[in-house]
């Protein structure tokens, strides 16, 4: 079976070169027949991946152990579940699944549009076929799944690394890859579009759904990636701004801001060339994703090792990409002027202009800060780290500044809002912000951020209930219905601007529980049997601990009981599993008392069986929850946009703009969550009230030098990491000796050495990472100005715009806003 999945993958080599060969000279010569030929290479490529996939599966499943990547990522125990999944668990798995969905995608995309778009498509055959071959090299020289043992083989596989063993993880890494291949298809479509000189925006039509289905993938991957986090690491968190979660974040973020200008230009034929140079970087971010978290260029728990050959082989195949792309773009800018100018500054075109650049500088920042530390170590020789603390000292006032923008895009009209119309839109919302954040702010919550981030969530909120109420009025006028049925029928009119709505509502109360987290307590106790800890309302008590083992682990289980307001509310179990081929990798098995007002969070880092006592970390996580029932509703809403208007038709779909709108901030005000104090953390030893909370902040700002890459505060392994614990005490120390913040910064970097620092000092080379921002943050206000100026001149020979009667205005303005 092995040979024949190596064959497999040579064929589909070939017969990739084929296609894209044939595809292209039928092309040039206008032979029918030679891009017919092409075409079906085409589809014949992904019948042998789907061939290739299904070997492969099979030995996993049967456990067929003479193949060395089954070995590695699977045993005989292992649950069918995850035997599958192991497919895509490692290196060269994730490789070959890459391709099989690429193939599957591109034949769906390069079918349905064969006869709509028949001129683009021989070299949409091309561009995906390249693509493949890419990777399929990638596994032919060096890292084919299939290759099998010269001696012989083992008997039993090493099993799946036991963090992975999760159904969320499970499903992440599938969501991830397909929202990645979705982007190739708008890639392959805008470069089809350069190569024959067909700008016209019919490319744009080919894509807009597809865009829209893999933006959808990658946030759904995002969120699950975010829940695995939160219930498997242990540390109370959901994003820690790791390399490989940035990975993820880059393409999503160019892909949101082409969600937007691809508006402009549909409706006003501006931002062509925008639009074309952020479909060109999406697709180079997925390329640059994979390329971090397979090269070891990054440092993370998540990569999956270095290999220098293949970062090599990546970096030709990217300066390839950018070289060919901006190339073909610069060769037809001739082709791509825009059509018309701005009208004003107060209009939607404006707004995404705003909302384009704020994007830009997210994806740029991040990728700046993340690839930072290797930068520094190739030009000062020394690798330093960049954590959470530096990403949320920018990513949190941008995430409200977006989360603003998520209620003002439905608001603000196209070409031009005026005065009158801009008090009627906003009154409400406005009010709403000002009532609930005066409300928060007089109830004492003095966590400013999270007090600004509910009052824009009532701000949002108002905004979406304000424009349903509207449509529903006017339907009802001309109706006669009640007012639920006329909601029910606007939404059915209108599919994508209430979907988008509805996504709105969803974003709001994710916004919701990112507030929440400025809030969060914990508390850190040793209990025997029978004692009991409190943290805010709560209670546990250790009621003893059990040990079981089902044959593939061991599992130490502590029983808690729980009380809340001195009622008992049951039992929670934390534990820790052993894993019989991982024993040194313990997983953590959260305990979790969910709830809309909050999650009880309840830890084992460590315990004692002949003492039966346990070290418990509780967690009070406020309104968490509002994140995970806010992404239903938003994917609710997104389904509503993405149906069709009338039949089903994958590629002439409108994209709804308030899909694009709202999603653009799920994870961005992952800074609100992240970056928050906690509050009530206790610190070691007698220090006074000022020293501990000093004593906190810097326990964020500091590594704990295990090896877990996370900040002493979040450290997985705590309380039992004997680091973890040498760190807590020197900073105690050094707080209680009367250090400023600085000074004890100082003394860390001097005692553990530079790493330590998750925020890079301020001097030297590594000034640039915090000058870096500014620079960007100028540059970019200039360009957008002079660009927005530049458009919003009106030539001195051309006419006065039309006056329209008031009432004929409104009733187009009212006709125009469904085009949404």
């Amino acid at each position: 079976m092995a040979s024949l999945g190596t064959f497999l993958l040579l064929a589909s080599f070939v017969i990739g070169a084929y296609a894209a060969v044939a595809s292209v000279v039928g092309a040039r010569r206008r032979s029918r027949k030679l891009i017919e030929s092409g075409t079906g290479a085409f589809y014949l490529v992904a019948a042998l991946m789907s061939v290739a996939s299904a070997v492969i599966l099979d030995a996993f499943v049967t456990g067929d152990y003479t193949i060395k990547y089954v070995v590695q990522e699977t045993d005989s125990v292992q649950p069918l579940f995850y035997k599958i999944a192991s497919y895509w668990g490692g290196l060269n798995g994730s490789i070959m699944f890459w391709v099989f969905l690429l193939s599957i995608f591109g034949s769906i995309a390069v079918y349905i549009n064969r006869e709509r778009h028949r001129e683009l498509i021989p070299y949409v055959v091309a561009v995906i076929s390249v693509v493949e071959m890419f990777f399929l090299y990638l596994m032919i020289v060096h890292k084919n799944p299939f290759t099998t043992y010269l001696t012989a083989a083992p008997a039993d596989g090493q099993g799946m690394n036991p963090l992975l063993q999760d159904p969320y993880m499970a499903i992440h890494p599938p969501s991830m890859y397909t929202g990645f291949v979705g982007m190739t298809i708008p890639y392959a479509f805008g470069m089809a579009a350069l190569f024959t000189g067909y700008l016209d925006d019919i490319w744009m039509r080919a894509v807009r759904r597809w865009t829209m289905i893999a933006w959808l993938f990658l946030s759904f991957g995002l969120i699950l990636g975010m829940i695995w986090a939160y219930e498997e690491l242990g540390w109370g968190g959901f994003w820690g701004w790791d390399p490989v979660e940035n990975a993820g974040l880059l393409p999503w973020l160019t892909g949101t801001a082409f969600l937007h200008s691809v508006m402009v230009q549909e409706r006003r034929s501006m931002l062509r060339v925008w639009n074309m140079v952020l479909v060109i970087m999406t697709f180079f971010l997925t390329i640059f994703a994979t390329f971090m978290t397979r090269s070891g260029v990054v440092q993370s728990v998540h990569a999956f090792g270095e290999d220098k050959q293949l970062a090599w082989l990546f970096t030709g195949f990217m300066i390839t990409i950018l070289v060919v792309s901006f190339g073909m773009l610069i060769y037809r800018l001739p082709l791509l002027r825009s059509r018309h100018e701005l009208d004003s500054w107060a209009s939607r075109e404006a707004a995404f202009l705003v909302n384009n650049w704020i994007l830009l500088f997210s994806a740029i920042f991040v990728l700046f800060a993340t690839m930072f530390p290797t930068l520094s170590q190739a030009v000062t020789g020394q690798r330093l780290t960049v954590g959470p603390p530096f990403f949320n000292t920018w990513m949190l006032p941008i995430g409200l500044i977006l989360l603003f923008l998520t209620g003002v895009g439905p608001l603000m009209a196209w070409r031009k809002s005026t005065l009158a119309n801009l008090v009627q839109q906003f009154t409400w919302p406005v009010a709403a912000f000002v009532v609930v954040t005066g409300l928060v702010f007089g109830l004492g919550l003095r966590v400013w951020t999270s007090g600004l981030c509910f009052g824009l969530c009532a701000f949002v909120a108002a905004t979406i209930l304000q424009e349903f109420i509207r449509g529903a009025r006017v339907r009802q006028t001309s109706t006669g219905t009640d007012l639920a049925t006329a909601m029910i029928g606007i939404v059915s009119r209108n599919k994508r601007r209430y979907g988008g709505y509805i996504i709105h509502l969803g974003i709001a109360l994710i916004f919701l529980g990112f507030a929440g987290q400025g809030f969060k307590q914990d508390k850190e106790v040793l209990l025997k049997v029978g004692q009991e800890a409190t943290l805010g309302p709560y209670a546990v008590r250790n009621e003893g601990i059990v040990v079981t083992d089902d044959g593939a682990k061991q599992m130490v289980t502590g029983k808690m009981a729980v009380f809340e307001n001195g009622k008992s509310i049951g039992m929670l179990y934390p534990a820790r599993w052993f894993y019989r081929k991982h024993e040194n990798e313990p997983t953590t098995e959260v305990a979790i008392r969910r709830g809309f007002a909050g999650d009880l969070y309840l830890v084992l880092p460590s315990y004692d069986l002949q003492t039966q006592s346990a070290n418990l970390h509780i967690v009070i996580n406020p309104l968490v929850d509002w994140i995970w029932f806010g992404f239903g509703i938003l994917a609710f809403g997104t389904g509503i946009a993405l149906l069709p208007e009338q039949a089903f038709a994958f590629a002439l779909s409108r994209l709804p703009a308030e899909t694009a709108t709202t999603g653009l901030i799920v994870l961005l005000a992952l800074g609100l969550s992240a970056g928050t104090a906690r509050a009530q953390a206790v610190a070691p030893g007698d220090l006074t009230g000022q020293q501990a909370v000093l004593e906190h902040q810097l326990e964020n700002e500091v590594m704990c030098m295990c090896g877990c890459r996370a900040s002493v505060a979040t450290c997985p392994d705590a309380p039992t990491c004997t680091h973890w614990n040498d760190e807590r005490a020197h900073l105690a120390a050094y707080v209680k000796e009367g250090m400023t913040h600085d000074q004890v910064l100082a003394a860390m970097a001097k005692y553990y050495g530079q790493d330590v620092l998750l925020l890079p000092p301020d001097k030297g080379f590594n000034r640039l990472a915090w000058l870096f921002p500014y620079l960007l943050g100028a540059g970019g206000i200039v360009v957008v100005g002079t660009a927005a100026i530049r458009w919003s001149r009106r030539p001195a020979d051309a006419p006065p715009a039309p006056v329209m009667d008031a009432k004929l205005n409104e009733r187009l303005d009212d006709e125009l806003r469904d085009l949404d």
